[in-house]
């Protein structure tokens, strides 16, 4: 199994064009919008080539999962933040400054976060990385594996806070796929956290 895991092409092939794509958009703060939309998706197309999505849910079924996992996140999130606070750990300034540097500010910004940037992700990620790796590793490596990929992304930002936000949501949002086999679930889920995190209640 990890034989074919080795020569899996599609998988490794896409996982060098999310690293290209994701670190070029995370290298000019002043177009990461422009250049991350357009390579979320290109990441929607290349997962969208390699298989079926799984949808096994209802849609009420799917909504409620997808909107109570969403918000317990952004709690988990929210409490995070102010045990940071309390205990004056020195990170209050790298916040501040991923929300400065890649939070939405435009109209259309917020369009694409919603729209493109949390489905596709999601559709990349869990419906081909995670999903791809259920073929060859027991579902709790799968999960880990496909998080930490994730997270890996995310190192071009600079941002520790970012790298580790992403492994932790990577995982929960990976261990709902697999749980429930509906990647509706995980887009909700993902859509109404970006929505809390960046529009309701940012921690900025």
């Amino acid at each position: 199994m990890i034989k074919n895991l080795v020569v899996d092409i599609r998988l490794i092939f896409g996982l060098i064009i999310a690293h290209i794509l994701i670190y070029f958009s995370f290298h000019d703060k002043a177009i990461f919008w422009y250049i991350f939309t357009g390579s979320i998706l290109v990441l929607i197309a290349y997962s969208m080539f390699q298989g079926d999505v799984d949808d096994e849910l209802s849609f009420i079924q799917y909504l409620l999962f997808g909107a109570i996992s969403g918000l317990i996140l952004y709690s988990v999130f929210w409490l995070g933040y102010h045990l940071m606070e309390l205990f004056h750990l020195p990170f209050e300034n790298q916040i501040r400054k991923l929300y400065k540097w890649f939070a939405p500010s435009l109209f259309w910004q917020y369009l694409a976060l919603i729209l493109v940037a949390a489905p596709g992700e999601e559709l990349f990620w869990r419906g081909f990385v995670q999903k791809r790796f259920m073929n060859y590793l027991k579902p709790a490596v799968s999960i880990t594996v496909g998080a930490c990929l994730y997270a890996s992304v995310h190192i071009y930002s600079g941002s520790f806070l970012l790298v580790l936000a992403s492994l932790i949501s990577g995982f929960v949002w990976g261990t709902l796929y697999f749980w429930k086999k509906s990647m509706p679930l995980v887009i909700v889920s993902h859509i109404i956290f970006d929505i809390m995190i960046f529009i309701i209640l940012p921690f900025t």
